[in-house]
Protein backbone atom coordinates (compact mmCIF):
# COMPACT_ATOMS: atom_id res chain seq x y z
CA UNK A 1 0.00 0.00 0.00
CA UNK A 2 0.81 3.41 -0.69
CA UNK A 3 1.54 6.02 2.21
CA UNK A 4 -2.17 6.78 2.93
CA UNK A 5 -0.96 10.03 4.48
CA UNK A 6 -0.23 11.66 1.02
CA UNK A 7 -3.17 12.61 -0.94
CA UNK A 8 -4.60 9.99 -3.16
CA UNK A 9 -4.25 10.82 -6.88
CA UNK A 10 -7.16 9.16 -7.66
CA UNK A 11 -8.98 11.88 -5.90
CA UNK A 12 -8.23 14.47 -8.44
CA UNK A 13 -10.10 15.79 -11.56
CA UNK A 14 -8.20 16.18 -14.92
CA UNK A 15 -8.55 19.53 -14.38
CA UNK A 16 -6.59 19.41 -10.73
CA UNK A 17 -4.10 17.30 -12.30
CA UNK A 18 -3.68 20.05 -15.43
CA UNK A 19 -3.71 22.82 -12.66
CA UNK A 20 -1.10 20.83 -10.92
CA UNK A 21 1.22 20.28 -13.71
CA UNK A 22 1.24 24.07 -14.29
CA UNK A 23 1.89 24.94 -10.72
CA UNK A 24 4.93 22.46 -11.10
CA UNK A 25 5.81 24.14 -14.53
CA UNK A 26 5.37 21.49 -16.77
CA UNK A 27 3.43 21.19 -19.59
CA UNK A 28 -0.61 20.90 -18.89
CA UNK A 29 -1.01 17.50 -21.58
CA UNK A 30 1.16 15.81 -18.88
CA UNK A 31 -1.90 15.83 -16.60
CA UNK A 32 -4.05 13.62 -19.30
CA UNK A 33 -1.08 11.03 -19.94
CA UNK A 34 -1.05 10.56 -16.12
CA UNK A 35 -5.04 10.41 -16.00
CA UNK A 36 -4.57 7.74 -19.04
CA UNK A 37 -2.40 5.85 -16.75
CA UNK A 38 -4.82 5.92 -13.90
CA UNK A 39 -8.20 5.11 -15.10
CA UNK A 40 -7.52 3.87 -18.62
CA UNK A 41 -4.70 1.47 -17.84
CA UNK A 42 -5.11 1.05 -14.22
CA UNK A 43 -1.84 1.78 -13.21
CA UNK A 44 -1.08 0.76 -9.23
CA UNK A 45 2.79 2.16 -9.76
CA UNK A 46 4.31 5.95 -10.42
CA UNK A 47 7.54 4.50 -11.27
CA UNK A 48 5.52 2.59 -14.47
CA UNK A 49 4.21 5.85 -16.12
CA UNK A 50 7.14 5.32 -18.68
CA UNK A 51 5.80 8.41 -20.64
CA UNK A 52 7.00 10.66 -17.68
CA UNK A 53 10.47 11.79 -16.87
CA UNK A 54 12.34 10.37 -13.52
CA UNK A 55 12.31 13.89 -11.57
CA UNK A 56 8.51 14.33 -12.72
CA UNK A 57 7.54 10.98 -11.64
CA UNK A 58 9.67 11.49 -8.61
CA UNK A 59 7.59 14.90 -7.75
CA UNK A 60 4.25 12.56 -7.68
CA UNK A 61 5.79 9.90 -5.83
CA UNK A 62 6.96 12.59 -3.18
CA UNK A 63 3.69 14.78 -3.41
CA UNK A 64 0.80 11.71 -3.83
CA UNK A 65 -0.44 7.78 -2.97
CA UNK A 66 -2.20 5.61 -5.25
CA UNK A 67 -4.47 4.13 -2.53
CA UNK A 68 -5.34 1.11 -4.99
CA UNK A 69 -7.14 -1.94 -3.01
CA UNK A 70 -5.97 -5.33 -2.97
CA UNK A 71 -7.59 -8.28 -3.23
CA UNK A 72 -6.00 -10.44 0.12
CA UNK A 73 -8.80 -13.22 -0.39
CA UNK A 74 -9.96 -15.20 -3.32
CA UNK A 75 -12.01 -18.21 -2.34
CA UNK A 76 -13.26 -20.58 -5.51
CA UNK A 77 -16.93 -21.76 -5.55
CA UNK A 78 -17.59 -25.13 -7.37
CA UNK A 79 -19.32 -24.06 -9.73
CA UNK A 80 -16.51 -21.19 -10.76
CA UNK A 81 -17.53 -18.19 -9.06
CA UNK A 82 -14.60 -16.27 -7.70
CA UNK A 83 -14.82 -14.46 -4.24
CA UNK A 84 -12.89 -11.56 -3.19
CA UNK A 85 -11.84 -10.45 0.08
CA UNK A 86 -10.39 -6.63 -1.02
CA UNK A 87 -8.26 -4.55 1.57
CA UNK A 88 -8.84 -1.09 1.41
CA UNK A 89 -6.03 1.08 2.11
CA UNK A 90 -7.29 1.90 6.02
CA UNK A 91 -7.85 -1.78 6.16
CA UNK A 92 -11.21 -2.55 6.08
CA UNK A 93 -12.74 -5.11 3.98
CA UNK A 94 -15.58 -5.55 1.63
CA UNK A 95 -16.54 -8.52 -0.95
CA UNK A 96 -16.74 -8.25 -4.48
CA UNK A 97 -17.83 -11.23 -6.61
CA UNK A 98 -16.79 -12.78 -10.08
CA UNK A 99 -19.87 -14.52 -11.85
CA UNK A 100 -19.54 -16.80 -14.59
CA UNK A 101 -21.99 -18.25 -17.06
CA UNK A 102 -21.91 -19.58 -20.19
CA UNK A 103 -22.67 -16.22 -21.87
CA UNK A 104 -21.25 -13.60 -19.75
CA UNK A 105 -18.40 -12.74 -16.65
CA UNK A 106 -20.63 -10.08 -14.08
CA UNK A 107 -18.93 -8.73 -12.20
CA UNK A 108 -20.92 -7.84 -8.63
CA UNK A 109 -19.25 -5.10 -6.67
CA UNK A 110 -20.05 -3.59 -3.48
CA UNK A 111 -19.90 0.30 -2.92
CA UNK A 112 -20.49 0.66 1.46
CA UNK A 113 -18.07 -1.34 4.24
CA UNK A 114 -21.19 -2.53 5.74
CA UNK A 115 -24.94 -1.62 5.05
CA UNK A 116 -26.78 0.70 7.55
CA UNK A 117 -30.46 -0.65 5.88
CA UNK A 118 -30.90 -3.77 8.72
CA UNK A 119 -33.10 -6.03 5.62
CA UNK A 120 -33.92 -8.94 7.79
CA UNK A 121 -32.56 -11.46 5.48
CA UNK A 122 -29.44 -10.05 4.68
CA UNK A 123 -25.73 -11.48 6.15
CA UNK A 124 -24.45 -8.22 4.80
CA UNK A 125 -27.68 -6.45 6.86
CA UNK A 126 -25.85 -7.80 10.29
CA UNK A 127 -22.51 -5.49 9.54
CA UNK A 128 -22.36 -2.25 10.77
CA UNK A 129 -21.90 0.53 8.12
CA UNK A 130 -18.27 1.70 8.46
CA UNK A 131 -18.23 4.05 5.51
CA UNK A 132 -18.85 4.81 1.54
CA UNK A 133 -16.38 3.29 -0.39
CA UNK A 134 -14.25 6.14 -3.01
CA UNK A 135 -14.90 6.16 -6.28
CA UNK A 136 -11.40 4.37 -7.04
CA UNK A 137 -11.95 1.64 -4.43
CA UNK A 138 -15.22 0.72 -6.72
CA UNK A 139 -13.46 1.24 -9.86
CA UNK A 140 -10.95 -1.19 -9.02
CA UNK A 141 -12.90 -3.90 -7.90
CA UNK A 142 -14.18 -3.96 -11.37
CA UNK A 143 -10.46 -3.93 -12.65
CA UNK A 144 -9.58 -6.98 -10.67
CA UNK A 145 -12.25 -8.87 -11.76
CA UNK A 146 -11.81 -7.98 -15.28
CA UNK A 147 -8.25 -9.40 -14.74
CA UNK A 148 -9.73 -12.59 -12.81
CA UNK A 149 -11.89 -13.13 -16.32
CA UNK A 150 -8.60 -13.08 -18.05
CA UNK A 151 -6.97 -14.98 -16.32
CA UNK A 152 -9.32 -17.57 -14.90
CA UNK A 153 -11.28 -17.75 -17.70
CA UNK A 154 -9.25 -16.28 -21.11
CA UNK A 155 -12.62 -14.40 -21.61
CA UNK A 156 -13.23 -10.65 -20.98
CA UNK A 157 -15.49 -9.07 -18.27
CA UNK A 158 -19.25 -8.62 -19.87
CA UNK A 159 -21.50 -6.78 -17.23
CA UNK A 160 -21.34 -5.12 -13.93
CA UNK A 161 -23.66 -5.40 -11.01
CA UNK A 162 -23.54 -2.74 -8.23
CA UNK A 163 -25.71 -5.79 -6.08
CA UNK A 164 -22.66 -6.34 -3.32
CA UNK A 165 -22.40 -4.77 0.49
CA UNK A 166 -24.12 -1.84 1.13
CA UNK A 167 -27.21 0.49 -0.46
CA UNK A 168 -25.74 1.98 -3.99
CA UNK A 169 -28.00 4.88 -3.69
CA UNK A 170 -26.62 5.92 -0.22
CA UNK A 171 -23.21 6.69 -1.73
CA UNK A 172 -24.92 8.20 -4.60
CA UNK A 173 -22.25 10.85 -6.02
CA UNK A 174 -18.96 8.31 -5.13
CA UNK A 175 -20.90 5.30 -7.01
CA UNK A 176 -21.79 7.83 -10.10
CA UNK A 177 -18.10 8.93 -10.32
CA UNK A 178 -17.02 5.21 -10.38
CA UNK A 179 -19.15 4.51 -13.47
CA UNK A 180 -18.32 7.32 -15.31
CA UNK A 181 -14.69 6.26 -14.55
CA UNK A 182 -15.97 2.63 -15.86
CA UNK A 183 -17.83 3.64 -19.09
CA UNK A 184 -15.81 6.71 -20.46
CA UNK A 185 -13.36 6.26 -23.06
CA UNK A 186 -10.72 7.95 -21.00
CA UNK A 187 -11.18 5.11 -18.60
CA UNK A 188 -12.38 0.98 -19.33
CA UNK A 189 -14.77 1.86 -21.81
CA UNK A 190 -17.46 -0.11 -20.73
CA UNK A 191 -20.92 0.32 -22.22
CA UNK A 192 -23.84 1.80 -19.49
CA UNK A 193 -26.07 -0.55 -20.76
CA UNK A 194 -24.20 -3.25 -19.35
CA UNK A 195 -24.16 -1.87 -15.70
CA UNK A 196 -27.34 -2.83 -13.28
CA UNK A 197 -27.54 -0.48 -10.20
CA UNK A 198 -29.54 -2.06 -7.51
CA UNK A 199 -31.41 -0.64 -4.62
CA UNK A 200 -33.87 -1.01 -2.11
CA UNK A 201 -36.08 1.92 -2.97
CA UNK A 202 -34.83 5.27 -1.91
CA UNK A 203 -37.92 6.79 -3.53
CA UNK A 204 -36.12 10.44 -4.30
CA UNK A 205 -32.38 9.30 -5.48
CA UNK A 206 -34.33 7.17 -7.68
CA UNK A 207 -35.95 10.56 -9.07
CA UNK A 208 -32.32 11.73 -9.04
CA UNK A 209 -30.99 8.91 -11.02
CA UNK A 210 -34.30 10.08 -13.65
CA UNK A 211 -33.26 13.65 -13.42
CA UNK A 212 -29.22 12.65 -14.37
CA UNK A 213 -29.94 11.33 -16.95
CA UNK A 214 -28.15 7.82 -16.31
CA UNK A 215 -27.81 5.16 -19.09
CA UNK A 216 -27.54 2.26 -17.12
CA UNK A 217 -30.25 -0.23 -15.79
CA UNK A 218 -31.88 0.03 -12.62
CA UNK A 219 -33.30 -2.81 -10.78
CA UNK A 220 -35.19 -2.82 -7.50
CA UNK A 221 -35.10 -4.99 -4.08
CA UNK A 222 -39.24 -5.58 -4.19
CA UNK A 223 -39.73 -9.07 -2.26
CA UNK A 224 -43.49 -7.82 -1.56
CA UNK A 225 -45.64 -5.64 -2.88
CA UNK A 226 -47.87 -5.38 -0.07
CA UNK A 227 -46.65 -3.04 2.64
CA UNK A 228 -46.70 -4.77 5.97
CA UNK A 229 -44.97 -7.63 4.56
CA UNK A 230 -42.35 -5.52 2.79
CA UNK A 231 -42.17 -3.48 6.19
CA UNK A 232 -41.13 -6.74 8.05
CA UNK A 233 -38.60 -7.65 5.31
CA UNK A 234 -36.99 -4.35 4.81
CA UNK A 235 -37.39 -1.95 7.22
CA UNK A 236 -36.85 0.86 4.83
CA UNK A 237 -39.87 0.26 3.41
CA UNK A 238 -41.36 2.76 6.41
CA UNK A 239 -40.06 5.40 5.48
CA UNK A 240 -39.83 5.03 1.64
CA UNK A 241 -43.74 2.82 1.28
CA UNK A 242 -44.49 0.81 -1.79
CA UNK A 243 -46.71 4.23 -3.27
CA UNK A 244 -43.97 6.75 -3.03
CA UNK A 245 -41.47 3.83 -4.71
CA UNK A 246 -44.25 3.43 -7.48
CA UNK A 247 -43.95 7.85 -8.05
CA UNK A 248 -40.36 7.69 -8.00
CA UNK A 249 -40.53 4.45 -10.56
CA UNK A 250 -43.13 6.48 -12.82
CA UNK A 251 -41.05 9.40 -12.73
CA UNK A 252 -37.68 7.32 -13.89
CA UNK A 253 -39.81 5.59 -16.24
CA UNK A 254 -41.67 8.92 -17.67
CA UNK A 255 -37.20 10.47 -17.55
CA UNK A 256 -35.62 7.42 -19.16
CA UNK A 257 -37.88 5.11 -20.88
CA UNK A 258 -35.88 2.50 -19.36
CA UNK A 259 -37.84 -0.41 -17.76
CA UNK A 260 -36.89 -1.66 -14.18
CA UNK A 261 -35.98 -5.23 -13.31
CA UNK A 262 -37.46 -6.38 -9.40
CA UNK A 263 -35.97 -8.76 -7.47
CA UNK A 264 -38.00 -10.81 -5.74
CA UNK A 265 -37.58 -13.80 -3.12
CA UNK A 266 -40.10 -15.81 -2.33
CA UNK A 267 -40.19 -17.41 1.42
CA UNK A 268 -42.15 -19.94 3.16
CA UNK A 269 -44.79 -19.22 5.27
CA UNK A 270 -43.69 -15.35 4.50
CA UNK A 271 -45.09 -14.02 0.93
CA UNK A 272 -45.18 -17.10 -0.60
CA UNK A 273 -49.12 -17.12 -1.51
CA UNK A 274 -51.32 -15.84 -4.29
CA UNK A 275 -52.11 -12.82 -2.70
CA UNK A 276 -48.76 -11.61 -2.70
CA UNK A 277 -48.13 -13.07 -6.41
CA UNK A 278 -51.29 -11.22 -7.55
CA UNK A 279 -50.00 -8.11 -5.30
CA UNK A 280 -46.33 -8.31 -7.43
CA UNK A 281 -48.23 -8.94 -10.46
CA UNK A 282 -49.90 -5.27 -10.00
CA UNK A 283 -47.46 -3.48 -9.23
CA UNK A 284 -45.41 -4.57 -12.00
CA UNK A 285 -47.77 -2.87 -14.66
CA UNK A 286 -47.14 0.50 -13.05
CA UNK A 287 -44.07 0.97 -15.72
CA UNK A 288 -42.56 -1.35 -17.70
CA UNK A 289 -40.89 -4.36 -16.04
CA UNK A 290 -39.88 -7.86 -15.60
CA UNK A 291 -39.10 -9.99 -12.61
CA UNK A 292 -36.30 -12.09 -11.48
CA UNK A 293 -37.25 -14.65 -8.49
CA UNK A 294 -33.89 -14.98 -7.05
CA UNK A 295 -33.11 -18.67 -4.89
CA UNK A 296 -32.85 -17.49 -1.22
CA UNK A 297 -29.73 -18.35 0.31
CA UNK A 298 -29.76 -19.01 4.04
CA UNK A 299 -27.35 -17.02 6.51
CA UNK A 300 -27.56 -19.02 9.52
CA UNK A 301 -30.80 -20.76 10.94
CA UNK A 302 -33.07 -18.12 11.15
CA UNK A 303 -37.07 -17.36 10.12
CA UNK A 304 -36.55 -17.07 6.57
CA UNK A 305 -36.57 -20.29 4.55
CA UNK A 306 -37.03 -20.75 0.67
CA UNK A 307 -40.39 -21.27 -0.51
CA UNK A 308 -41.28 -24.44 -1.95
CA UNK A 309 -41.16 -24.87 -5.76
CA UNK A 310 -45.31 -24.79 -6.03
CA UNK A 311 -45.08 -21.54 -4.25
CA UNK A 312 -42.27 -20.46 -6.94
CA UNK A 313 -44.37 -22.33 -10.21
CA UNK A 314 -47.10 -20.43 -8.95
CA UNK A 315 -45.71 -16.98 -8.55
CA UNK A 316 -44.93 -17.49 -13.01
CA UNK A 317 -48.13 -18.33 -13.56
CA UNK A 318 -49.07 -15.73 -12.01
CA UNK A 319 -47.38 -13.23 -13.53
CA UNK A 320 -47.19 -14.87 -16.96
CA UNK A 321 -51.32 -14.69 -17.11
CA UNK A 322 -50.67 -10.87 -16.73
CA UNK A 323 -48.20 -10.69 -19.38
CA UNK A 324 -45.32 -10.13 -17.12
CA UNK A 325 -41.56 -11.47 -18.22
CA UNK A 326 -40.61 -13.48 -14.83
CA UNK A 327 -37.07 -15.86 -14.83
CA UNK A 328 -36.15 -18.10 -12.05
CA UNK A 329 -32.55 -16.58 -11.12
CA UNK A 330 -30.20 -19.65 -9.84
CA UNK A 331 -27.98 -18.50 -7.37
CA UNK A 332 -24.31 -19.25 -8.05
CA UNK A 333 -21.48 -19.23 -5.46
CA UNK A 334 -23.34 -20.71 -2.45
CA UNK A 335 -20.51 -23.08 -1.05
CA UNK A 336 -18.57 -20.10 -0.41
CA UNK A 337 -20.83 -17.77 0.90
CA UNK A 338 -20.70 -15.50 -2.36
CA UNK A 339 -24.43 -16.02 -3.43
CA UNK A 340 -26.97 -12.96 -3.23
CA UNK A 341 -27.59 -11.90 0.42
CA UNK A 342 -24.64 -13.74 1.97
CA UNK A 343 -21.87 -11.24 2.17
CA UNK A 344 -20.20 -10.47 5.21
CA UNK A 345 -17.20 -10.85 5.50
CA UNK A 346 -17.14 -14.42 6.46
CA UNK A 347 -13.48 -15.26 5.93
CA UNK A 348 -10.20 -15.36 8.09
CA UNK A 349 -9.07 -11.86 6.55
CA UNK A 350 -12.10 -10.27 7.83
CA UNK A 351 -11.36 -11.40 11.43
CA UNK A 352 -7.76 -11.00 11.52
Amino acid sequence: MENSNKRDIRQLSLTDLEAFFLEIGEKKFRAKQVYEWLWNKSLKNFDEMTNLSLSTREKLKSEFAINHIEVDLMQHSNDGTIKNAVKLYDNKIVESVLIPTSKRITACVSSQVGCSLDCNFCATARLKRMRNLNPDEIYDQVVAIKNEAQTYFNRPLTNIVFMGMGEPLLNYSNVLNAIEKITSPEGLGMAPRRITLSTVGVAKMIKKLADDEVKFNLAVSLHSAINETRSRLMPINDSNPLEDLAEALQYWYKKTKRKVTYEYVIWDGVNDDERHAKALAKFCKIIPSKVNIIQYNPIDEGEFRQASQESVDMYIRVLEREGIIAKVRKSRGQDIDAACGQLANKNEVAEI
